[in-house]
């Protein structure tokens, strides 16, 4: 009998074949790794980029840009009032102004003036680009959160993670390229994170970072049967077969995709559990990011960015905890200060590794709340006028860009658009937005679509 006649029988003899091909990874690993390249070597960028890497802290639900780094004094002067520009669609006709209750500080060099909520964040400031003329096309959740994650409003296209990867390709062969860290079952988180028509390699891997315990945010991971050269040599013949096949079918990309994850999945056995272990973090710095979930997962952000992880995503719960449609001031509070200590620990801690210069750290939401009342003591939702931050990464520091309109309505200088963010983003990376492309379905497909500038005004 042959060796490889042999291996075969061997293989099938112990049933271990599928359990062990991707090192014993289960649902987690030839499903939400299905995906994933770990071979890709990276491309060459469009010009000399500036940033490496990016973490996009995403507060799902839209926080309030007037209770956060937009304040708006007239508010309160004309508390109760409608003024002229205040119909905007997601606003009741009768709403009136609703003030913010919130005190805000004059912060940093810049003298920026940041939410009394925020004021560990605000620390950072002068290495912050605040953007308060930021608007996007839709009011409603779905079609913003696509927009923003995808740069459409239908979930149909790939996210800016899937084309950064697409276009620079992955640092660590041993860890995915791109990783999305969302707790618990997202409604529709796979289709914010997904490739669409892009190599099925350049799709995120999510991580529910409900419970940090390596084993269970990825089950399976240590191989219990095979040593590591059995595995190496079960794989070797797996690929060989499937190499076989592939050659019946040229251009098969989800072959080629299944192939790529079970080489990834066996070089994370000896990588990903450390990586993914914040418990060998000292105690110190583990207690300066804090003790709630979101706490935890900036840290291992921090943690899979050190290791070269291209585009890491964490989101603030899987649903939309800053839809503050009631009990807005109060919840406002609560998720400001939630995210106060491990926001400016992730920025500290970059800053002091000497990684925040190569990191473009990201910050918002979908969209804005309004200056109105919703039933009295809520927000609704804002889409033309709202807030986001960029740090690091080749930003410039201390900036404000832009801004709304007196009571924050809508943006009206300098205005950003969803397609503006990620022309900015790339161009971060070296890479141009209208170069960046991929044919399908008879045309070229870019991030952002046929818009999109480069917001040249934050950048250092």
């Amino acid at each position: 009998m042959s060796q490889p006649q042999k291996l075969t029988t061997d293989l099938i003899s112990r049933r271990h074949i599928l359990h062990t091909v991707g090192g014993g990874f289960g649902a987690l690993g030839l499903a939400s790794l299905l995906q994933q390249s770990a071979t890709a070597a990276p491309t060459i960028s469009h010009f000399a980029p500036k940033a490496k890497r990016a973490i996009f802290l995403f507060m799902s639900g839209g926080p309030s840009q007037v209770d956060t780094f937009d304040p708006k004094p007239l508010l309160k002067k004309l508390e109760g009032q409608k003024p002229p520009g205040a119909d905007i669609r997601t606003a009741s006709p009768t709403a009136g102004l609703m003030p913010s209750i919130v005190r805000f500080i004059p912060s940093g060099q810049s003298g920026i003036p940041v939410s009394e909520h925020l004021q560990k964040t605000a620390r950072h400031i002068d290495d912050m680009a605040i953007i308060r003329s930021m608007h996007t096309d839709f009011p409603n959740h779905a079609p913003a959160l696509c927009m923003m994650n995808l740069g459409v409003l239908t979930p149909t296209r790939p996210s800016l993670g899937s084309w950064m990867s697409y276009g620079l390709g992955t640092e660590n062969d041993n860890l995915p390229g791109y990783i999305a860290l969302c707790p618990g079952k997202p409604v529709v988180g796979p289709k914010l994170w997904g490739a669409a028509f892009l190599p099925g390699r350049h799709q995120a891997t999510h991580i529910n970072n409900s419970d940090l315990t390596p084993s269970k945010m990825i089950p399976h991971l240590k191989n219990e049967f095979l040593a590591r050269d059995e595995q190496r040599e079960q794989l070797d013949l797996v690929k060989h077969l499937n190499r076989e096949h592939q050659k019946l079918r040229p251009g098969d990309d989800s072959l080629e995709t299944r192939i790529r994850s079970m080489e990834l999945a066996y070089r994370m056995q000896f990588e990903a559990l450390d990586t993914f272990d914040i418990a060998t973090e000292t105690k110190e710095t583990q207690a300066a990011y804090g003790e709630s979930q979101f706490s935890k997962a900036c840290l291992l952000a921090r943690r899979l960015s050190e290791k070269g992880v291209r585009f890491v995503q964490v989101y603030y719960g899987n649903r939309q905890p800053w839809d503050t449609h009631s009990k807005h001031n109060a919840q406002n509070e609560k998720l400001c200060k939630d995210i106060d200590q491990p926001v400016a620990q992730l920025l500290t801690d970059l800053k002091q590794r000497g990684l925040l210069d190569e990191t473009l750290v990201i910050w918002g939401g979908e969209f804005g709340r309004t200056p109105t009342s919703q039933s009295g003591d809520g927000r609704d939702h804002n889409p033309n006028g709202f807030t986001m931050w960029l740090a690091g990464g080749g930003i410039k520091g201390g900036t404000i860009h832009g801004a709304s309109d007196d009571f924050g309505f809508t943006a009206v200088e300098d205005k950003v658009h969803v397609h503006d963010l990620h022309a900015t983003i790339l161009h971060q990376f070296g890479l141009d937005h209208e170069k960046l492309t991929y044919p399908y379905s008879g045309r070229n497909f870019r991030l952002t679509d046929v818009e999109g500038r480069v917001v040249h005004n934050i950048l250092a």
